[in-house]
């Protein structure tokens, strides 16, 4: 009743904020305030520094003009692409990366196993923390799941709010070390209670990698394959970091820069990753994958493919707001390097699962959409695939529901998060308080 009463007078009220609220395109312009804080060539508005990591999707021609180039992706001085070609072949590279990203340096093999060693012997949660707080309510939206969890977790830490690099490093490596355990209990629980299916709760094994334990805990039987295990740790690797800007990072830095504690940071930053414009995207590149096999009646005939994905960018055809989902990224021109290192691995496990015919489709989407998009656009950039074209369909191979797709972004992203807080906390002891020009007629 209170629901429904509330509903009703919100609907009455929609469209006197509609009104209000509204601002012209034009006063962008004529104040020179850039919407998203980017300007009309897609470059970002300089809002701090880092160490941690590095975008390069533009380069200097020699004459002081900036070109597009094929993009670069660097962690801690390393290049991504270098730092994947060097993890063994029958190896994890999640925990050694993420040792890199904290702290600034490779380990070396002593300090990898210790590494390691902590993490393993962190993935446990307060006593009865999981039939209290994860079963209790489960959600559909396991990224509110985990929130909550995230935030009831600092009620069993005794020191939530203690300063000291050395307590933000403790309570950031033990949110790695859990989130895993979170996002796959809060399926679980959801799973049982609203799917009416089965539970499992499998404890982790502190002897397995990150994306070994995930499979092992999402998993009724714990089993998985070697090839499935190394897909979804480079999937993990690769998710991991992406520079200050992005807007999960930097809502991590401005509620860090207030004072908050670890928890309501990596919280905040859970609330903007779960948008469908950042951690959601790979979902909807599911969805228009989906409506494209349906609706185009033979998968290799490019012209076809071509001219739905040509009614798609009209508007006409999927969820008409006229996009190709996971094709131009807003910061890498001619090329996604997270995209060009994911795409072999893709092949392989596509090849193992036998589903060569859709990932024949993908490489053609691939191929014509760009072109597409350049026939129908105004572009100042190159279109290329990002990594969220892929890893849909990775997750789908691997058998992971989509309830768990954005959740798995945020179990590799919390690394980065946590990297981005404690430079924070370093370097910056100044409040992020950016200045907004105010518009509004006075009355009186």
């Amino acid at each position: 009743m209170t629901r429904d009463y509330l509903a009703n007078y919100a609907t009455k009220k929609q469209n006197l904020c509609i009104g209000n609220d509204t601002i012209s395109d034009s006063l962008f312009k004529e104040y020179g305030v850039n919407r998203g804080l980017r300007d009309i060539n897609g470059k970002g508005v300089l809002t701090g520094l880092t160490n941690i990591s590095k975008i390069t999707s533009f380069k200097d021609d020699g004459n002081g003009n900036r070109v597009p180039c094929d993009g670069e992706l660097w962690y801690r001085g390393y290049n991504v692409k270098t730092l994947t070609d060097h993890i063994p072949q029958n190896g994890f590279g999640f925990e050694k990366i993420a040792y890199l990203l904290l702290f600034g340096q490779l380990p070396d093999e002593k300090e990898l196993k210790e590494f390691t060693d902590v993490l393993g012997k962190s993935r446990t949660l307060p006593t009865n923390f999981t039939r209290d707080v994860i079963m209790k309510a489960p959600s559909k939206d396991i990224m509110n799941s985990m929130t909550r969890s995230i935030l009831t977790l600092a009620s069993y830490d005794p020191d939530v709010s203690t300063a000291g690099i050395d307590n933000n490093i403790r309570q950031c490596l033990s949110l790695i070390a859990t989130f895993p355990m979170l996002a796959v209990y809060g399926y679980h629980a959801y799973n049982h209670y609203e799917n009416d299916s089965s539970m499992y709760i499998h404890r982790p094994d502190p002897k397995l990698s990150t994306a070994e334990n995930f499979l092992r805990m999402l998993r009724p039987d714990n089993k998985y394959s070697a090839l499935e295990a190394k897909v979804l740790d480079m999937a993990l690797i690769l998710h991991m970091e992406h520079g200050g800007g992005n807007n999960s990072t930097f809502t991590t830095r401005v509620v860090t820069s207030a004072g908050t504690d670890t928890y309501s940071a990596i919280a905040a930053a859970m609330s903007s990753l779960k948008g469908p414009k950042h951690g959601g995207a790979n979902i909807k590149v599911m969805e228009m994958m989906q409506d494209i096999r349906m609706n185009v009646k033979d998968w290799s005939d490019k012209d076809e493919v071509k001219a739905y994905l040509s009614r798609m960018l009209d508007g006409d055809v999927f969820d008409h707001k006229g996009l190709i989902y996971g094709m131009g990224h807003a910061v890498y021109s001619l090329s996604d390097p997270r995209e060009r290192i994911f795409r072999g691995y893709v092949e392989k496990l596509s090849a193992a699962k036998s589903r060569e015919k859709e990932m024949s489709l993908y490489n053609t989407i691939e191929e014509v959409a760009p072109v597409v998009i350049g026939e129908k656009r105004h572009i100042f950039k190159g279109v290329s695939p990002n990594v969220d074209f892929y890893s849909g369909f990775v997750y789908d191979m691997l058998g992971i529901p989509m309830e768990l797709y954005t959740p798995l972004f945020a179990i590799a992203r919390i690394v980065g998060w946590s990297a981005h807080r404690l430079e924070e906390i370093v370097g910056m002891n100044k409040i992020i308080r950016p200045a907004y020009m105010s518009v509004m007629k006075e009355i009186e």
